[in-house]
């Protein structure tokens, strides 16, 4: 097989392997000399660089990499994909070390590396993500570089729409939204293109937390449970955490950045006024409903109006939810449970299913219905194992009912150890959720019988069935 390569691709598949720099090159070497002399000495001189600078960028010694890394970017560009990643490190040093014009011509060469590496590496350069990156940049020296907002606006916005499938990074979806809102404050974008970019945004983002919870949820079984893992399959989980926890933040820091704008009191008039322009667009409709429901306006005969329309012309799991909470507000019950049941019918994916059914569950648990609730809650988590704030949600169900469940003193407490150990396992099968639940955990155990209350009552190891609602046991820790 690597006799019949040529001298560029023998390179390029010995550089691939998993081998170390020094062993490639030696390799490399030896197979140019055996299979032919042609382009040797220029191929030597460039492997000898690229493995030159790549110790020094391994090593973090970014100014000694500068200088072969330019030369070997100079000379050859398309010799290797690594000298537009260490390049990337090194100017990211560079940038971060300088300052005035010096920062802005690292920042501008910056900018010119994933312009060449589009160049001569296309398919490895999603333009989404590079052009994303180059906006980023721009933002992040804004002040250094003397760009405004409304030009940081337009980039972004022409970056999103040259490639959306692609424009995932975290950092990047939530600097596009906030400038928009900062457009829309200074009066130089309406209403209705906030709202838009608000929704295309969020949507985005939920895409990409399906699209990571669906990989994390490959290493659990239905019942939560971490499989054994592999180093590499460990490294693959923690990554995927990493992004959910990163698009966890942002999202909450988008609702924060869009607060009071996006009000029932701004809603129910800009909805109102575009309804009969947009009744039979059905995305327009959806992204209405749900934007209401979501801000509390669902109180509205708007709400009504646009739910029973989006009923009319495309019928889908969540008309049918929001129709069951409207049956629900006019006393009818067991309409709006046939409603809730077929909104989780209607929904093939997984991932949204989980979604519904955590919103009938959220909806039982705040009218005191926690048998219900937790009915709901547990479905949802047969969809989606590390949905750990249905753990939670569990878990302050039974330690709200700890005085109704239990027959004396002691047994109503045990309750919170039930649910201590239910909110454990939210931080299992969710890392990210580790800090809220420990919280809940030690709020949970403090209220629980104490050591010497255990001793003095002589119960240690019995098993506790509490009774109500929750029809579980606990078994009382030994000392």
């Amino acid at each position: 097989m690597i006799a019949g390569l040529k001298n560029e691709n023998l390179i390029k598949y010995l550089l691939e392997k998993k081998l170390s720099m020094k062993v490639k090159v030696t390799l490399i070497i030896a197979f140019l000399f055996i299979f032919g002399p042609d382009g040797f000495t220029q191929n030597q001189e460039d492997i000898q660089t690229l493995s030159i600078f790549s110790e020094y960028v391994k090593s973090k010694n970014y100014d000694a990499a500068y200088t072969p890394w330019m030369e070997l970017r100079q000379r050859n560009p398309r010799f290797n994909k690594a000298i537009f990643v260490y390049g990337e490190r090194i100017l990211k040093e560079k940038i971060k070390k300088s300052a005035g014009e010096e920062k802005v011509n690292f920042i501008n060469d910056m900018l010119l590396l994933w312009e060449e590496r589009a160049q001569y590496f296309s398919s490895l350069t999603p333009k989404g993500t590079y052009m994303a990156k180059a906006c980023q940049l721009r933002y992040d020296n804004r002040n250094v570089l003397g760009i405004d907002k409304m030009l940081l606006h337009s980039a972004f916005s022409e970056a999103y729409n040259s490639d959306p499938k692609t424009f995932t990074n975290p950092k990047s979806l939530y600097t596009y939204f906030s400038l928009v809102v900062d457009m829309y404050d200074a009066g130089n974008v309406p209403a209705k293109e906030l709202f838009n970019v608000y929704e295309i945004v969020t949507e985005k983002v939920e895409n990409e937390v399906k699209n990571y919870t669906n990989k994390r949820n490959a290493f659990l079984d239905k019942e939560g449970t971490p499989k054994e893992l592999s180093r590499t399959d460990s490294s693959r989980l923690k990554s995927y955490n990493s992004y959910l926890k990163a698009y966890d933040q942002i999202s909450s820091s988008i609702d924060v950045k869009l607060g009071s704008r996006a009000n029932c009191e701004n809603l129910i008039p800009l909805y109102s006024r575009d309804f009969e322009a947009f009744k039979n667009d059905g995305l327009w409709l959806q992204r209405a409903m749900n934007r209401m429901y979501a801000k509390g306006c669902n109180e509205d005969t708007l709400f009504v109006k646009i739910v029973e329309q989006k009923n009319n012309l495309e019928p889908n799991a969540d008309t049918s939810f929001y129709l069951g909470l409207l049956k629900e507000k006019s006393g009818q019950t067991d309409e709006a449970l046939t409603f809730y049941n077929l909104a989780v019918n209607l929904e093939s994916d997984e991932f949204a299913k989980a979604k519904i059914l955590f919103k009938i569950a959220t909806n039982f648990r705040k009218k005191g219905r926690y048998g219900q609730a937790r009915t709901y809650y547990k479905k949802a988590l047969s969809f989606n194992p590390s949905m750990g704030r249905s753990y939670l949600a569990i878990a302050s169900m039974y330690a709200k009912s700890a005085n109704t469940c239990g027959t004396d003193n002691f047994s109503k407490r045990a309750v919170y150890w039930l649910a201590a150990k239910e909110a454990a396992k939210a931080s299992k099968v969710d890392p990210n959720m580790k800090k809220n639940a420990a919280k809940s955990i030690a709020n949970f155990k403090a209220k629980a019988p104490q050591k010497s209350e255990i001793f003095s009552s002589g119960r240690a190891g019995e098993t506790i069935n509490i009774s109500c609602w929750i029809q579980r046991s606990i078994t009382v820790p030994n000392l």
